[in-house]
């Protein structure tokens, strides 16, 4: 299904970026590309988290010949987390999406995922066969087994950047430092429901990557003593009666 820039816009993509400006050029023709191509009517949001190089001078002139993308500048680099909750307040449309700037996930299996979305309230990939390093790979994998054994969301890839959600689902979301290293959790934890979906993987063609051992796996564990925290003291209520 074709894209058009005054369709009702169905889902809306947030993009975060920070120093981005040598990727920028092949991300915003992927995103372009897939436009035309999505099976419902999309729209992206750039989140500019602070970026220190040229990416904010470039995303406002992208934008400016684009109806179909948007942006939002913060005052400093808060970190994926913040960027994320910065874009989700902003969303209108019924389902929000969530893609990482470097395209080591594809935004063609976006279709992929808006094929179960009618039943689930998060539809996150999975990203088989990865093209990472050895020492990506491990520090990602033994970070996941340490969330699912805490978390027990039961999900294998819970830090896929490609991912779905309900808008309403995702404005609901504690906002807290790491969050985005336990969305599927929160999701559960407000009472939704969450599917994987296998999506290819990519190398990282441009730009350098904004993590590494130290921060994936003392940062997840750091993270987890606040999802701990927030689980324990999460409040939940049902209305039985009204008069």
């Amino acid at each position: 299904m074709g894209n058009t820039a005054d369709c009702n816009c169905i889902l809306t993509i947030i993009v975060p970026l920070f120093n981005e400006e040598d990727n920028f050029t092949r991300l915003a023709k992927e995103l372009s590309d897939y436009l035309f191509q999505a099976n419902c009517c999309t729209k992206i949001l750039f989140v500019n988290d602070g970026s220190t190089d040229t990416t904010g001078l470039i995303v406002e002139r992208f934008c400016a010949e684009k109806n179909s993308f948007s942006f939002i500048h913060l005052k400093k680099n808060y970190g994926l987390s913040t960027a994320l909750k910065a874009g989700f307040d902003q969303v209108e449309s019924k389902y929000t999406g969530y893609i990482d700037a470097d395209l080591q996930t594809s935004p063609f299996d976006f279709n992929l995922l808006m094929a179960h979305i009618d039943y689930y309230d998060l539809v996150t990939g999975f990203r088989s066969g990865r093209r990472d390093s050895v020492v990506k790979r491990v520090s990602s994998q033994v970070a996941n087994v340490i969330r699912r054994v805490v978390t027990h969301d039961g999900v294998s890839d819970t830090c896929c950047p490609l991912k779905v959600f309900h808008t309403d689902i995702a404005k609901r979301i504690p906002l807290f430092g790491g969050m985005h290293r336990f969305l599927p959790a929160l999701v559960l934890l407000d009472g939704g429901n969450v599917k994987e979906v296998p999506v290819r993987h990519f190398k990282r063609l441009a730009g350098k990557s904004k993590y590494h051992l130290h921060n994936r796996l003392f940062g997840t564990a750091i993270d987890l003593l606040a999802f701990v925290w927030i689980r324990r003291r999460y409040i939940h209520y049902e209305i039985t009666g009204k008069g």
